[in-house]
């Protein structure tokens, strides 16, 4: 299972943003964003995200939560 915190880089140590629970020898995947290419693909998605989340089939869904 994968689980994706925020962090920063302060005096060259990864600082984590959030408290999760980490083991000694636990093995961890980094990933660097560089900001103006995190702010570009996060408005290029924004587009896509409207679509799919703003569409006449899920009315059903909130029709049945109305009851």
């Amino acid at each position: 299972m994968l689980t994706t915190v925020k962090a920063i880089v302060e005096d060259n140590q990864i600082k984590l943003l959030e408290t999760i629970p980490l083991r000694s020898g636990q093995r961890l995947l980094i990933t660097f964003l560089n900001d103006p290419e995190s702010q570009f693909w996060s408005e290029a998605s924004q587009s896509s995200l409207d679509t799919v989340w703003d569409n006449e089939e899920d009315d059903i869904y909130a029709q049945l939560l109305e009851g």
